[in-house]
This record gives C-alpha cells, sequence and structure tokens, in this order.
C-alpha cells in the first residue's frame, strides 16, 4: 500500500480500494526471494504483472537455464502458482473449483498448496520482521519500491548469514509438518496481525494443450505415489 501518486488518477488503485505497488517474487524452498519485480501499478492484476515481467520472457525463450525432465518421467521442472496465474507447461496452478475427497484433482491441488505456503511464509516473515509493510507506506511509488527491494536484499542476507540466520529466523519463525502433516503454526503469524501487503486479483485465462496435459501427468503422478505409499 502507498500513498495516491499525484496526477496518476486511478492507475495504482486497485481491486480492494486502495493504491498500491506490486511486488512479483519467485521465492526458493529456504524462504529467501529469488526474482521480484516491484512497482507496476496496483491496477494491474498477479498475471498481467507477469506478463510483462523479465521472468516470463526467460521461461517463454527457454532462457532460465532450468533441468530437462528426470529419466523416465515426462514431469518437466515447473514453477508453483496460484489461481491467479495462467497455467503453462512449466508454471503449474491448482485446478479449478471444488472436488471431492481422495479424488485425484483434490490430492493434487492439496500437494500444491502445501509446497506453497513457504511462499506465503516468506512473505510473512518479511512482513512481520519489516514494519512497515504493516500499514500504507507514506511515500511516493518510487521510492517506496526502493524501499521495498532493500527489505528484500536484507531479509536474504538475514536467512543466508550463519552469524544471522538463528536470530532472525529463529526455529518456529515457519510453519511446520508433523506426521506428514502441516502445521500453521509459526510464529510470524502471531504477529502479523494486519499488514499492508494483499494478494491481488487474478484474471481468468484459457490454458494450452499442452501445459494441461502436463498438469494432469503430475496429478497422476501425485495421485499413484500417494496410493502406493499408503499400500
Amino acid at each position: 500500500m502507498i500513498l495516491p501518486p499525484p496526477f496518476t488518477g486511478s492507475e495504482y488503485f486497485n481491486y480492494k480500494g486502495h493504491f498500491s505497488i506490486v511486488l512479483l517474487a519467485l521465492v526458493d524452498s529456504d524462504y529467501c526471494f529469488m526474482f521480484v519485480d516491484i512497482g507496476c501499478p496496483g491496477r494491474i492484476s498477479d498475471g498481467g504483472v507477469y506478463n510483462q515481467s523479465i521472468l516470463r520472457q526467460k521461461i517463454e525463450t527457454n532462457a532460465i537455464n532450468l533441468p530437462p525432465p528426470k529419466r523416465n518421467t515426462n514431469l518437466p521442472y515447473v514453477f508453483l502458482a496460484d489461481s491467479a496465474f495462467a497455467l503453462a507447461t512449466n508454471i503449474m496452478k491448482p485446478f479449478p473449483g471444488h472436488h471431492a475427497v481422495d479424488t485425484p484433482e483434490r490430492v493434487f491441488n492439496q500437494e500444491l498448496s502445501r509446497s506453497r505456503v513457504v511462499v506465503e511464509n516468506a512473505f510473512g516473515i518479511l512482513s512481520s520482521k519489516f514494519r512497515i509493510f504493516k500499514t500504507c507506506i507514506p511515500l511516493d511509488e518510487v521510492k517506496a519500491a526502493k524501499i521495498t527491494m532493500t527489505c528484500i536484499l536484507l531479509h536474504n542476507f538475514l536467512r543466508r548469514s550463519n552469524t544471522s540466520r538463528n536470530l532472525y529466523t529463529p526455529d518456529g519463525t515457519a510453519d511446520s509438518y508433523v506426521n506428514g502433516e502441516l502445521v500453521r503454526g509459526g510464529s510470524w503469524r502471531s504477529t502479523d496481525r494486519g499488514t499492508g501487503i494483499t494478494p491481488l486479483n487474478g484474471v481468468p485465462r484459457r490454458s494450452t494443450e499442452n501445459a494441461l496435459e502436463t498438469r494432469v501427468n503430475f496429478m497422476n503422478h501425485i495421485f499413484e505415489r500417494r496410493n502406493n505409499s499408503q499400500a
């Protein structure tokens, strides 16, 4: 959230009813930010921001150096996204709608959600440690973007430094798994009461046949693996 930039009309006015800039982020499994795009006007959807980003260009031109699929599988390496993004061969999102318990689609959505909780935790830790994200940043869009980037760089440094990692994020900061079940008990949740970081609105769009087939392949692989582990 930011102050209304002068002479911009509704360009930065989002669907939540306030002015904002967008932080598009790619997060790794260690709660660090691998890629960020900061500063798009808040009226643009998640998918719209991604479509304009260098990340999309590199993924679609195969310039991001993703490894080939593992031997004896037809499953490519993918990024996990929420429903606001478009399904693509290298970007997986949940199946839309509601699905009955223990159906392949439901199991796939559950596994994707369990994995994507890392993203939720990364954003939660960032906003709970850097309190400027608790409310509207009282600066223009350019300065707000620079402050956001600075906080992300500091977050990554503190997470990756052996001397600061446990001080910045001690055990229990992030959610954990107990007997294979996700427990949303990260300490950042108890301090994150109210934040200026809000999810963006998605825009429905058609997916390619190749992307749909890839998601079905992942669904079948996950469902079969689960059944085999329970046998």
